[in-house]
């Protein structure tokens, strides 16, 4: 039976595990993110289908399991899972998608590397991706596509079905023409997305990008705009835009750009802040850490999230705020993102570097300045940190929107802690009530930190309330809401609206 909706995503929206000797397939351990919510919406459809990969070893191996029904949480669902070579794996996303096109994605032209890029062989996962969707889905069926390592799919996928609605989402930021032109692969890829009914972005600036991408590229016409939404609109801020595009034109058809920030389930994050089980974990923390004041930052082992920038920024603290040492620590949070990549190999070098230089110049017996993670904390054990934070620490140099400023915000229902936010994340245009700062300036970021760790506790109060409405506003089923609306409103492919 055909699909009525087909979600295109790089993970497989289930967890495998092997118990005796037998691999069985179970539901995600927590109900928070991205990939729960997004199977929540078959239950909305007649019948679901998701397509994926997995590596395997063998491509042609009679025995893996292309197609696997699921029944869990979201009720029942086809998974249509396609193998990967570990070499296909390698090129099409640790090479083509990490090492080309992320560096650009986040403005960092210095690291584009082109020269090992294989091109055949990401349009043919591209291929492969759509192949599968195509199958999978029933007439005029809606076909929701997941993020940058599968801009190719929707160009195939109408070749292969002109008859379904599609829908792609991006979970990055989109640069403006002068930064994305650098792709020599740029007019394929803006074909594919051209090929959406709807095209999806997290804020005004990165929908604006695309636009301005397609019409150097392409004649796609007048572009429809709108004004952006009061609450969207920070005086001042590095990402913000007075109007946002809607639709544009092109080859017959009309492309509905869509922008909604993605958000975290607020209400389950609260929940589970408030439980027995992280109350006691958080008066543990705390009595641990006795008077001291805790900054807390987690984040990837990337050079975009500006790791090393803000271990020289709390060095500098340090050094200038001797009345500080002893009395406050970091908490600094860094998971390597592939630890197969030199890329990151190098980050993670320098933030073990600094770390280890500022511990050895400022520590004492009885006091370590910095305190590094670099393994991924249980979310439960997050969220008791989130709760005991006296500081969240969050300045990437660039990032698509960032969800663990909304996760620290849907902890806090006690009201306090302080939010130090990059002006270079998404997220910055919804939580102006946050301490934005421009990691690239020493001075923007020593003032951020002080202006934190000095906030008198009205304040503190009165911002947080204002960013805890504005997560819950935008909260993780308002973003795929978002999403589907608008997709769902548009006439039928082939024609303009």
């Amino acid at each position: 039976m055909k699909s009525d909706l087909v979600i295109v995503y790089h993970r497989q929206p289930f967890e495998e595990v092997e118990v005796d000797g037998e691999i069985r397939f179970i539901d995600n351990k927590s109900p928070n993110g991205i990939v729960p919510t997004l199977k929540s919406f078959f239950r909305r459809f007649e019948r679901g289908s998701w397509v994926a990969w997995k590596q395997a070893e063998d491509t042609s191996n009679p025995g893996f399991d292309r197609v696997v029904e699921i029944e869990d949480s979201a009720g029942s669902y086809t998974v249509s899972r396609l193998p990967l070579t570990e070499e296909q794996v390698t090129s099409f996303y640790h090479v083509t998608s990490k090492e080309a096109f992320w560096p650009i994605l986040h403005g960092f032209k210095e690291r584009y590397n082109y020269d090992p890029v294989d091109w055949p062989t990401f349009r043919q996962v591209n291929w492969s991706f759509a192949e599968a969707a195509a199958a999978e889905a029933a007439p005029g069926a809606l076909v929701w596509i997941h993020d940058y390592n599968l801009w190719l799919v929707p160009g195939y996928l109408r070749q292969l079905r002109p008859d379904v609605r599609i829908s792609f989402f991006h979970h990055t930021p989109f640069p403006g023409a002068d930064m994305f032109n650098v792709l020599p692969w740029r007019g394929e890829i803006v074909d594919s997305l051209l090929a959406c009914d709807a095209v999806g972005f997290h804020i005004p600036r990165y929908s604006a990008n695309f636009v301005s991408v397609a019409r150097s590229l392409r004649d796609v016409g007048t572009v429809a705009r709108a004004r952006v939404d009061e609450d969207l609109v920070v005086e001042g801020s590095a990402l913000g835009e007075q109007t946002q595009p809607l639709h544009l034109d092109y080859d017959g058809r009309r492309v509905h750009v869509c922008t909604a920030p993605v958000g975290v389930d607020a209400e389950y994050i609260t929940g589970l802040a408030a439980s027995d089980e992280t109350a006691a974990e958080a008066a543990r923390l705390r009595e641990e850490m006795g008077d001291m004041r805790l900054i807390l930052s987690v984040g990837r082992t990337d050079y975009t999230k500006g790791g090393v920038e803000q271990l020289e920024a709390f060095e500098r603290l340090l050094e200038r705020r001797r009345d500080l040492r002893g009395k406050v620590r970091l908490l600094h949070v860094s998971v390597s993102a592939n630890r197969n990549m030199s890329v990151y190999e190098e980050v993670q070098g320098q933030i073990e570097q600094i770390a280890g230089r500022i511990n050895g110049r400022y520590g004492a017996l009885d006091w370590q300045p910095v305190a590094l993670v670099s393994r991924a904390i249980p979310f439960e054990q997050l969220v008791a940190h989130y709760r005991v934070a006296d500081v969240a620490w969050i300045t990437p140099l660039a990032d698509g929107m960032n969800l663990v400023c909304k996760e620290f915000v849907s902890s806090r229902s006690d009201g306090d802690g302080v939010l130090v936010l990059s002006e270079f994340a998404g997220a910055a245009i919804e939580m102006g009530a946050a301490v934005l700062t421009n990691p690239f300036s020493h001075r923007s970021m020593d003032l951020a930190i002080e202006q934190a760790l000095e906030m008198e506790e009205p304040e503190r109060r009165a911002r947080m309330a204002e960013l805890r409405k504005a997560v819950a506003r935008r909260d993780l089923q308002a973003w795929a809401e978002a999403q589907l609306g608008v997709v769902e409103a548009a006439r039928q492919p082939g024609t303009a609206a």
